[in-house]
């Protein structure tokens, strides 16, 4: 597909090709150049990548949240 470059460098990414990479919402990319050529690569979000890092890892006790309090320690507040 053909797209415009505007006067301020922007590009419009058409919706066939948001929808190929599964992008739902505004996102950072990496941009550089490949054989002449510009790459544009979508970011994980920084919020997933420490997600997947901690996946399948269990809490060494469980906590009951609705006494929380009692887990924190307030001595240094």
């Amino acid at each position: 597909q053909t797209v415009s470059i505007t006067p301020k460098w922007q590009i419009h990414i058409p919706i066939s090709v948001r929808e190929q990479l599964g992008l739902k919402k505004p996102t950072q990319a990496k941009v550089y150049v490949e054989d002449n050529f510009i790459i544009i690569k979508p970011e994980q979000s920084k919020i997933l990548q420490i997600g997947a890092k901690y996946k399948g890892r269990k809490s060494l006790k469980p906590i009951d949240i609705t006494h929380i309090r009692d887990y924190i320690d307030y001595s240094e507040i």
